[in-house]
């Protein structure tokens, strides 16, 4: 099995994986962590796959397991209060300000949604295994307008080993999670804040105690944790 871990520049599971004794590659566009093994665009990877168009897929197999850390800006609580020109930074836009915003915005969500969508739509036809990882509340865009539902929901990872609290959620395509036992004790760790202005990876790394975690928890064989 390979792991291929879509989005996700800081190399966390990709490291975890490796620890392991599993070969992992990352992608994505950016490299900030001296961690990204291919540096494509997933989002044009995504539309030339859908096309059948040669792409990083065509070298993913059945036996593989696929991440996929979707970018989530478009899709949180916060999205709706954009929408609605309620976010503080607004206070003095006028309606007219607002509403184009709001075609901007609008545009952005429906690229992402897309994107997301054929992604899943393109696992299921070629029969390949995917995890994908959002932030989970109650008003996530994907909630309340997607057909898949996710298969975990974590609404507390610091009780797996993380520094935030922050709700998260899990879809599991072509695969179901593994749910090994782990009889070790976790530490928590000091809780972690961050502005809520602040958005991208500041917002979204994950401790490499949680991936070790829930790779050993979900994804591989209880015989090789």
């Amino acid at each position: 099995m390979i792991a291929h871990c879509l989005f996700e520049q800081s190399g966390t599971f990709k490291k975890e994986f490796l620890k392991l004794g599993y070969k992992a590659i990352d992608y994505d566009i950016e490299n900030r962590f001296n961690e990204t093994d291919i540096e494509v665009d997933i989002f044009e990877e995504i539309e030339k796959a859908y096309r059948n168009e040669k792409s990083i897929f065509d070298k993913m197999k059945e036996e593989d397991i696929i991440l996929a850390f979707f970018p989530c800006t478009r899709f949180e609580n916060q999205i709706g209060l954009a929408f609605r020109g309620e976010n503080y930074s607004f206070r003095n836009w006028n309606n007219i300000k607002k509403l184009k915003y709001d075609l901007i915005l609008h545009k952005s969500l429906n690229e992402f949604y897309e994107k997301i969508t054929k992604l899943a739509i393109i696992i299921y036809e070629r029969n390949l295994k995917m995890i994908i990882e959002n932030p989970y509340s109650e008003q996530h865009y994907l909630k309340r307008y997607w057909c898949i539902k996710p298969t975990i929901i974590d609404y507390d990872r610091r009780e797996n080993g993380d520094y935030f609290k922050k709700p998260t959620q899990y879809w599991f395509i072509n695969c179901q999670p593994k749910y090994n036992y782990i009889f070790e004790p976790i530490i928590k760790k000091e809780n972690k804040t961050i502005a809520q202005e602040k958005y991208g990876i500041e917002r979204s790394l994950i401790s490499e105690e949680y991936a070790n975690r829930f790779i050993r928890e979900n994804i591989i064989e209880e015989n090789d944790i």
